[in-house]
This record gives C-alpha cells, structure tokens and sequence, in this order.
C-alpha cells in the first residue's frame, strides 16, 4: 500500500486552470498544489491561451470556467480542447448551474461540472475522478439531468437556445433570421415552450424559465 501511495504522489496529475479571474486562477492553484494528488502545470484566461498552454503542457485534466471575459467562452475553449490530438479530461468549475450551461458543457464535451462554492476536498476528489475517466457532478447539475430524465417535461437544447434569444429581446422574425428557421416554426417552438412551462406570453417565459434556473438572469 505505501509503495502505491509514494507512486501516486510522484505522479500527481497535471491540471491546467483556466479562468479570466487572476484572484480565482490563485487560489485554485494554492488550493491544488496543497495537494499531493494534483500538480498544477498552468494557467490561462482565455480559450485561445487555454488551448496554446494545453498543448504546451499536457494537462491531464482541464478547470474551465464558462465566463471568460472578451472573446470565446468556455463552451468554445472545450471545443477547442476535445479536438486536440490528445484531449485532456475537462471538468467545468463555474458559478452557473442552469439547463442552458449544463447541457451545453456536457454536450461540447466535459466529463465534470462543479461549481465554485466546492469544498477544496471536494475539487480535488474530482479531478482524480475525471483523470481516471469518470463523470464527476455537482448536486445541482446531477438534478438537472434527472429532471430530463424523469419524465417531467423538459425543454429542448433549440427550445432553451430560443428562450435565451427572448430573454435578449428578439422578435419572432430576428429568431427565425439568427436560428435560420421559418416564422412560423419560431411560433411552434414558442407554443411548446409556453405550454411546458405553464405561461402564455413570451415575458412569462422568460420570467419561469430564470425562475426555475433554466436560464441566466442576465441572458
């Protein structure tokens, strides 16, 4: 058993933090270098720095974060990570539990998403889970793929795509213009919507859905 644990600290795993936050990078690192688990190999604060030092430094997992300031978000950074030759395990670390985040960061491709009030414990636990290949959940985000699963009527990724767009104060002709779709096909999408959500007006839409966490207040 010793000479596993000495192998394991001799060979912690490689994380690389990105996040446009210079304080949030620093105390990341501080909490992770305590840790003989993990080794912090660098940082960035954007994608288009996330995927150059990743591909410097062969992270063997990957702390995003979703808002990164000017430029790509951290949905695109996982993009750009999954398709490197040898992708690195990516486990999002945000503040933002919603549907529209959560399905987005899961569909682009990241094994893990936890939020920034984790336990230190907790985060480290994690990325030696997402290393080994396992997916890796906050409470939160757990919920929100059970209540896709459970029978509950759920919105559609296009369905929360076209709740963001209202939330920003589109019409029904700039939707079908920016989803390239018909009018009439935006309206469809609108009576679904408004039916698995209980409402009849697009402001009550946008009013349930960031109520239930659907959608960002400040989409």
């Amino acid at each position: 058993m010793h000479d596993n644990d000495s192998a394991d600290v001799a060979t912690p795993i490689r994380v690389l933090v990105v996040d446009d936050h210079p304080v949030v990078r620093a105390g990341l690192r501080a909490v992770l270098d305590a840790s003989a688990q993990v080794s912090v190999v660098g940082e960035a604060a954007d994608a288009t720095g996330g995927e150059q030092i990743a591909r410097e430094t062969g992270p063997e997992v990957v702390l995003m974060d979703l808002n990164l300031g000017h430029g790509l978000d951290g949905i695109a950074a996982i993009g750009l990570l999954t398709r490197m030759p040898k992708p690195p395990k990516i486990v999002v670390l945000t503040t933002y539990d919603t549907d529209a985040d959560v399905i987005a960061a899961l569909d682009a491709g990241a094994i893990g998403y936890l939020l920034k009030d984790s336990p230190p414990d907790d985060l480290v636990r994690a990325i030696v889970a997402a290393a080994r290949g396992e997916t890796v959940l906050a409470p939160q985000v757990a919920a929100v793929l059970v209540r896709r699963v459970s029978g509950v009527p759920v919105l559609t990724a296009r369905e929360i795509e076209i709740l963001n767009l209202l939330a920003a104060g589109r019409t029904n002709r700039e939707l079908a213009r920016e989803l390239f779709i018909s009018e009439a096909t935006v309206k469809s999408h609108l009576t679904n919507i408004y039916g698995k959500l209980g409402v009849e007006s697009r402001a009550g839409a946008v009013a349930r859905a960031i109520e239930r966490r659907i959608i960002r207040s400040g989409a």
